[in-house]
């Protein structure tokens, strides 16, 4: 992180620093960084939440609790080259989706493939890995869920919504958070998939990074680089650190019951 204060001759100095931060160019990448990852972890965390209650709702140990963990596991890693490929195979400009609705839906958007070289299609590959990452780490806490909570609640008269309002969520929300907050940084450090689908430098600061480092045209800037990266930190930090004080909440309940 010290290299952020340092010219590429070494010399202390916040020059680069100030100028990256009042560069339109790397303040367009970082919010485009940010959006994506916001969009994405709160897509993700919804809907990777909901299938990790359907899946915890199941018999633990059942074929469809372990196809379905195991499938996770899978889709969590895949990313950059294969995801791509999957995606421009079935919805790209000769993709197998495209071929079939430029034949039988030629005014429905899946007979245009422009939407997947977009912020757009880039959040939905992001989301794909998404998911089932939020999958993996939410469904031990929902695993956790006593149903002698929920009986206790049905003798003392308490109703469906009245067990998930006062004892479910308030127990579940600190791990969903968290769980929410990982899957923001993971966005929001991805950069194979960004940089095989799109390959713009000003599109997302990890992008921005590589092209900083590796220009082919002279235009490399290491300290630029390095700025970037910085600025990078302080947001994965303060996010793992709220991470940090969720998982706290939750260690505490934990220990508790």
């Amino acid at each position: 992180m010290s290299g952020a204060f340092k010219d590429n001759y070494g010399v202390t100095s916040t020059e680069e620093l100030k100028a990256v931060f009042n560069s339109p160019i790397a303040r367009g990448a970082f919010g485009n960084s940010l959006e994506i990852s916001i969009k994405t972890a709160i897509i993700g965390a919804i809907l990777g939440g909901l299938f990790a209650w359907a899946i915890a709702s199941g018999k633990q140990g059942g074929v469809f609790y372990k196809v379905s963990v195991a499938l996770s596991s899978v889709l969590a890693q895949f990313g950059g080259v294969m995801l791509v490929f999957a995606f421009l195979a079935t919805f790209g400009f000769n993709g197998l989706v495209l071929t079939f609705a430029t034949k039988f839906l030629p005014t429905s958007f899946l007979a245009d493939a422009s939407w997947l070289y977009s912020m757009n299609g880039l959040a939905v590959l992001y989301t794909f890995f998404q998911i089932p990452l939020m999958v993996l780490v939410f469904l031990p806490t929902l695993e956790n869920l006593q149903p002698q909570w929920r009986e206790a609640s049905d003798a003392l008269g308490g109703k469906y919504y009245e067990y998930w309002i006062r004892v479910g969520i308030p127990i579940l929300t600190p791990s969903f958070a968290g769980a929410a907050l990982l899957l923001f940084v993971n966005s929001f450090s991805a950069y194979a998939t960004a940089s095989i689908l799109i390959n713009l430098a000003d599109f997302l600061t990890p992008l921005q990074i590589a092209t900083a480092l590796t220009s082919e045209t002279g235009g490399s800037n290491p300290a630029e680089a390095k700025v970037l990266s910085f600025f990078m930190v302080v947001v994965v930090i303060i996010a793992m650190t709220l991470y940090a004080l969720l998982r706290r909440n939750v260690s505490k309940w934990e220990q508790r019951r």
